[in-house]
């Protein structure tokens, strides 16, 4: 059960880590320090609700079902490309770090905006439903599990130390070249996922 339980838990972290649309959302509310909490735990839960649901066999029905994967993709594209647009704004006036500087978003709109990054990115379905899940069938019993439960944990101990890790980062960005730099990173990223979520689509 421990060996599966560490497999679930590598293979988490190795899938999530990639730099994407969540992960650079998490960053910048982490170098905010704003609702750090709560969005690491949105991200982790919903990556544990997605993990479970694959082992238990939906990976497989979700492959089946392209109109599906469409249109999230479809919903993937456009949301991608408008948040490329606010990052590259953010980025014509940049803003330095400190406590109470900087304009933030409510905690209603940060939250929306991190359902947003996670269900609707077709690549999070993918990594964890299809590939977490589908890997899993290579465990019975107990080991499933165990696998299951060291993926969720996975999630949970990258984004927790992501956003709380960001901190550490909180020197370089008190200049704001450092805030004008990450924005246009994000909104490259942004657009690159668009592009590449484009072309699977066609």
């Amino acid at each position: 059960m421990i060996a599966a339980a560490m497999a679930g838990y590598v293979l988490a972290i190795s899938l999530i880590m990639a730099i994407g649309a969540q992960n650079a959302f998490i960053l910048r509310q982490g170098l905010k320090r704003k609702h750090v909490f709560i969005l690491c735990l949105i991200c982790a839960l919903a990556d544990t609700l997605l993990i479970s649901a694959g082992v238990a066999g939906l990976g497989t029905l979700i492959q089946q079902v392209q109109v599906l994967l469409n249109l999230v993709t479809a919903g993937g594209v456009v949301f991608l490309l408008v948040y490329g647009v606010l990052a590259f704004r953010r980025a014509l006036h940049p803003d330095a770090l400190n406590a109470g500087a900087g304009p933030a978003l409510p905690l209603q709109q940060a939250v929306a905006a991190c359902l947003a990054f996670t269900f609707l990115n077709p690549h999070v379905y993918l990594d964890t439903v299809v590939l977490l899940g589908g890997l899993s069938a290579v465990c019975e019993g107990p080991d499933r599990l165990a696998y299951a439960v060291g993926a969720c944990a996975g999630s949970f101990t990258w984004f927790f130390s992501l956003g709380y890790g960001a901190r550490l980062l909180a020197p370089v960005f008190a200049r704001p070249k450092s805030w004008q730099m990450l924005d246009i990173l994000i909104g490259l990223v942004m657009w690159v996922l668009a592009a590449k979520l484009v072309k699977d689509l066609i």
